[in-house]
């Protein structure tokens, strides 16, 4: 294991000690929470009984692999913590999300968490925020009105996808 997945793998063990019996657990996107829901399959294996909410398929495909089976963010309620990772951290804990896939599922886990614990390796902390392009998700109804406003202040915007 190379050193960054070493840094994500020991983040993820450690962000996973706070969840605890009974919880609701929400479950990040990408290579980062693979470490996370991991560790969350030993725990459910040795007894922990939770319930979880995936951002993506991909995460409720590999949560039911280590013996977690996913429900949906209706059925869950309130969230007690959400393990994500994030693509951007500063040491005063402002992140950027979302140059992955899941972005507009994540935010929506996020936001109906009680706690939300970001996951990331030596290089995702950075002195200032920026480094690539802020990730805006925009669904189909209106999404010309948004660009117009993202215009007015200067805002690159540029599709990135299948676009509408």
């Amino acid at each position: 294991m190379n050193q960054k997945d070493t840094e994500k793998k020991l983040a993820a063990e450690k962000a996973v000690e706070e969840v605890e019996d009974g919880m609701t657990v929400g479950l990040g996107t990408g290579s980062t929470v693979f470490f996370a829901i991991k560790k969350l399959g030993e725990r459910v294996k040795d007894g922990l009984k939770i319930k979880s909410v995936s951002t993506s398929n991909a995460s409720t495909d590999l949560a039911r692999s280590f013996g977690m089976e996913p429900v949906s963010i209706d059925d869950a309620g309130i969230i007690d913590i959400n393990i994500d990772g994030a693509d951007e951290a500063d040491r005063s804990f402002n992140g950027i999300k979302g140059g992955g896939g899941a972005l507009l599922y994540e935010k929506i886990v996020a936001l109906n968490s009680k706690k939300n614990v970001w996951i990331i390796d030596s290089e995702k902390l950075v002195g200032q925020l920026g480094k690539f392009p802020l990730p805006v998700e925009v669904i189909p109804f209106g999404y010309k009105r948004v660009f117009e406003i993202l215009n007015k202040y200067n805002a690159a915007v540029r599709m990135k996808g299948d676009g509408f």
